[in-house]
C-alpha cells in the first residue's frame, strides 16, 4: 500500500456514484464480496475493479481467504481526508452522504 495519492482523485474516487454505492454496503462493517455482488448485481471482479484505486491506496482493505473475498473500509483513513480537504465546502449533498457513511 502506498501512502502517497493523488487527493483529488482519490475524492473523486470516493464521490463516484458507482462506488460509493458500494462504499454505502461496507457502512456497518467488512462484507463479503459475493453478498456485495448479489445485493448490486455486479460481478465480484467489477468491484474490484472500481474500488482498485481505494484498495490501492488503503482506503479499502481487502482480504482474501481461500475463495473468498471479503471487503471493510478504514474508517480514520477516510474521516482525515474528508476532515482535511477544502474541496468539499461548496458540494453539501456529497459531504452530508459521506458523513451518513461515515457516523
Amino acid at each position: 500500500m502506498e501512502n502517497n495519492f493523488d487527493k483529488q482523485k482519490m475524492l473523486e474516487v470516493l464521490m463516484d456514484p458507482s462506488i460509493s454505492v458500494i462504499l454505502a454496503e461496507l457502512e456497518d462493517g467488512k462484507k463479503d464480496s459475493a453478498h456485495i455482488a448479489e445485493k448490486l448485481q455486479i460481478s465480484e471482479e467489477e468491484i474490484k475493479d472500481r474500488l482498485s484505486y481505494a484498495i490501492e491506496h488503503g482506503f479499502v482493505i481487502v482480504i482474501q481467504n481461500g475463495s473468498s473475498t471479503t471487503f471493510s473500509v478504514d474508517k480514520d483513513k477516510l474521516n482525515k481526508i474528508m476532515e482535511s480537504d477544502e474541496n468539499f465546502d461548496g458540494v453539501v449533498s456529497g459531504l452530508t452522504e459521506l458523513d451518513q457513511f461515515l457516523n
